[in-house]
């Protein structure tokens, strides 16, 4: 089943969000600092897209089932200008400083030391660009015995301990989101916007430019702040719990009759006596002492989860919903992603959108943000050097200047759509 999708008018440059008149200028790859620079583009920000004229952003290529395009490409890339330049050449490079010259961020997410050879480190930079907001995205983080590793979303998830708590005790997983990659990005976006407003509005500047380091390990170090409490503080490694909590108890999944699984959760005690008493009919468990605090009640899991998936297993989800939101219980239903695809609150809500492509519109959810008197811009998906000439063209170079740099190999071919 598919969910309907109102156009979106793509025509013209974005002038009228937030961040309008901010350029930003991105080396990046995959997910992480695409993810960044998106999040700024849907607000308004000119992100100019700097690609690789052989092959371009590796997560073009990932796959093919978005009318010829990448999954992954498609969910992070939109509303961006794409231009592809041979960074390798001195020509290739110098057309970069002419971005930078008017740009007000860099955002990078390339190999641990690659920019410091490249001679556009955050340090090189502040000396020929000192107004430039300079944001680096990599593994591990300057300085420590890591720093010279490669990491991707799936290692920094291993190295951080979250897939530790993940699956189940002899089933460890990686959490499905990229996790990693995603904050990793969006920490990025905060930065920039935090260092935007130190540097004052109506151009009153407080400060000028500014460096920002972001790492995955640490924003997965971050996401693990309850995990690591736990453990420093009892010494006690938490076992994963599936669709459960080491945290609390009861909140799992459960089989329902009508062969679906409903979740339930409880977050407090009043939360388990009303489940207890109102749902499943059994005062015996909310009078039990085992079961009084949530301590307890996590102890003794088992007893408890067997006693709500029985109830559950006599009864359809539809009732299983209504008796929990009458009783004031947290609860959902357990869904597929196709399911979700056609999800009505979705739909009512009018959160599709359809966005453009080189190969025509394809569907796009809206950011999470809704801002009063604002719509997100969500322009089209960029080919690989569609926009090498108009961007070229915007630094005040001449038909006969592309052209050279083109036969001189710095910039990409002509894009032909």
């Amino acid at each position: 089943m598919s969910t309907p999708v109102e156009r979106i008018d793509t025509a013209g440059t974005p002038s009228d969000g937030p961040l309008a008149g901010i350029t930003v200028v991105a080396l990046e790859q995959a997910v992480s600092a695409p993810m960044c620079t998106r999040t700024l583009a849907d607000l308004g920000a000119r992100v100019i897209k700097v690609e690789n004229p052989n092959g371009g952003d590796f997560a073009r290529h990932y796959d093919d089932v978005a009318n010829g395009m990448a999954a992954h490409f498609v969910w992070v890339n939109r509303g961006k200008e794409s231009i592809t330049i041979d960074l390798k050449s001195t020509a290739g490079m110098a057309v970069l400083h002419r971005l930078l010259d008017g740009a007000d961020v860099l955002v990078s997410n390339l190999a641990p030391g690659s920019t410091a050879k490249m001679g556009i480190g955050p340090d090189d930079l502040a000396d020929r660009h000192p107004d430039l907001i300079v944001v680096e995205i990599d593994g591990y983080g300057p300085g420590g015995p890591l720093s010279h590793k490669r990491a991707y979303d799936l290692l920094a998830q291993a190295e951080s301990g979250a897939c530790a708590i993940t699956g189940y005790p002899d089933a460890p997983a990686k959490p499905g989101p990229p996790m990693a990659d995603v904050c990793s990005g969006l920490y990025s976006a905060i930065s920039i916007l935090s260092l935007m407003v130190g540097q004052g509005r109506d151009g009153e500047r407080r400060q000028r430019g500014g460096a920002v380091a972001v790492s995955l390990f640490d924003t997965m170090a971050e996401l693990m702040g309850y995990a690591l409490n736990y453990t420093r503080h009892t010494g006690i490694d938490q076992e994963p719990r599936g669709m459960g909590s080491p945290a609390v108890a009861p909140y799992g999944a459960y089989a329902t009759a009508d062969g679906q699984k409903v979740v339930l959760g409880t977050t407090n005690d009043r939360e388990w006596q009303r489940l207890s008493t109102e749902i499943l009919q059994r005062g015996d468990l909310a009078a039990d002492p085992r079961f009084t605090r949530n301590a307890g009640r996590v102890e003794h899991r088992d007893q408890l989860d067997a006693a709500i998936g029985d109830w559950c297993s006599n009864h359809d989800l539809l009732d299983i919903q209504k008796a929990a939101d009458a009783a004031g219980i947290g609860n959902a239903r357990f869904n597929l992603p196709s399911d979700v695809i056609a999800h009505p609150h979705l739909a009512e809500r009018d959160r599709w959108r359809e966005v453009d492509t080189p190969n025509g519109p394809i569907p796009a959810i809206l950011p999470p943000p809704v801002i009063a008197g604002f719509d997100p811009v969500m322009g089209p998906i960029p080919g690989l050097g569609e926009h090498t000439d108009s961007v070229l063209a915007g630094l005040g170079l001449g038909a006969d200047d592309i052209a050279e740099l083109r036969a001189q190999g710095a910039v990409g071919p002509a894009f032909d759509r």
